[in-house]
């Protein structure tokens, strides 16, 4: 996956938590489509638009999980709450603009922040260290994106999403938290 994050402000001056998160969000957005693009490619098939926005939000709840995972501990927990409150919100507002323009007007953003809220009760279950998820995050990731695709086309998808997916996400991921928020990964 060859992608150019935009992690630099065209303007000067201390930038707030939210405004940090908003590049974050559109960064994570790139880095869905990147790999819903390359699974497609790959010959994973998702035929709908609800099967892609189901995929893409599957990506994007576990992007901002890491995302949550690298700044857990780094910053405070009021300036952790208010970044991933704010990307969350910056997200589903892409998505709601997304999806109206692809499946018509109406209210994307509740399926959105609903999947949301279930992923970071899911995702509390699984590890994160230094190193990076756990086996058991991985696997997750995989399955859900195995209930996004078509039926009967997800055959190989756990394995594709665990071996080259995540860790290629991740990588883009640590890199945006780093550069955009100016954390000092291990």
């Amino acid at each position: 996956m060859a992608l150019r994050l935009k992690t630099k402000f065209r303007t000067r001056g201390p930038k707030t938590i939210e405004q940090r998160a908003g590049v974050v969000a559109f960064n994570l957005w790139k880095v869905s489509q990147e790999t819903y693009r390359h699974m497609s490619k790959e010959g994973f098939k998702f035929e709908r638009p609800p099967e892609i926005a189901a995929a893409i939000t599957e990506i994007l709840a576990f992007l901002v999980q890491v995302a949550d995972r690298l700044v857990y501990g780094k910053l405070s927990e009021d300036d952790r709450a208010r970044f991933i409150t704010a990307l969350c919100k910056q997200l589903a507002q892409t998505m709601q603009a997304n999806q109206a323009e692809v499946m018509g007007p109406g209210d994307h953003v509740s399926t959105f922040i609903d999947t949301l809220n279930e992923r970071f009760q899911d995702y509390a279950e699984f590890d994160y260290t230094t190193d990076g998820p756990s086996y058991h995050f991985l696997r997750y990731f995989g399955e859900r994106m195995s209930a996004a695709l078509a039926p009967g086309d997800n055959k190989w998808v756990v394995e594709q999403v665990m071996d080259i997916e995540a860790p290629e996400a991740i990588k883009y991921t640590r890199r945006l938290v780093h550069e955009v928020l100016g954390l000092k990964l291990s």
